[in-house]
């Protein structure tokens, strides 16, 4: 059992070091990963090797995904916004249930994908130990992200009220975890899962999300065929 002195150092290190230490690791990893390692720059997918589960796995993880970070976006960019939405019980009845719909989405995508990395064999072949882990630090982070749905609700409310302010105070360069140390432990563990997840993206697939084929919106469409 740790004592209060040593919880706050803990907290110190975790909400105000860990988040400088990862963004340092991912700039840092990421600008030289791409000089070095352009082609890497790719989400490598496994799609050819079997498609039929691929679709019902990434589908609903990438729309999930997508409407969470989007909601947290808005949550972090405008929270008066939010508050002032949430005044409305009914309104912030409907947020909610929305946002954790989604976060369960989420969670059913990424078993999924992970269910097929398991059961076929050609994939465990072309998985690496970094995929395993990466695998393991969503699920983590969107299982964490459901939890706390579940287990501490109106999240939309008390992240604008408290997460809000303790992230402008990391851009800042000030610090202030007196916000977050009071927050229930699950909710710490999606927090430093989020700054682990940072740190550890240069070393993964996503980094092919910092390269959007942007011309795909305008080229003409291309015809593939199977050759068989």
């Amino acid at each position: 059992m740790l004592t209060p002195e040593a919880l706050h150092y803990l907290d110190q290190f975790l909400f105000a070091a860990l988040p400088y230490l990862a963004f340092a690791v991912f700039f840092i990893f990421t600008i030289q990963r791409y000089r070095a390692q352009s082609f890497t720059y790719s989400s490598l997918s496994s799609q050819f090797l079997e498609n039929r589960h691929h679709f019902w796995g990434m589908v609903p993880f990438h729309y999930g995904i997508l409407v969470v970070l989007a909601g947290h976006l808005v949550a972090f960019l405008v929270p008066r916004w939010v508050l002032s939405w949430n005044g409305v019980p009914l309104r912030l009845y409907i947020l909610e249930v929305s946002a954790l719909a989604f976060g369960l989405l989420t969670v059913v995508g990424l078993a999924l994908a992970l269910a097929r990395r398991i059961a076929n064999r050609k994939l465990r072949r072309v998985t690496s130990v970094p995929d395993w882990i990466l695998y393991a630090m969503l699920l983590c982070q969107v299982v964490s992200g459901v939890g706390v749905a579940l287990f501490h609700p109106w999240g939309s409310s008390w992240f604008a009220a408290a997460a809000t302010p303790y992230l402008w105070s990391l851009l800042s360069f000030h610090p202030d975890i007196s916000a977050v140390q009071n927050l229930p432990w699950l909710v710490k563990v999606h927090v430093v899962s989020a700054f682990l997840l940072i740190a550890f993206f240069p070393f993964t697939r996503l980094v092919h999300v910092l390269v959007v084929p942007n011309m795909y919106l305008w080229r003409k469409p291309q015809v593939v065929r199977w050759h068989r």
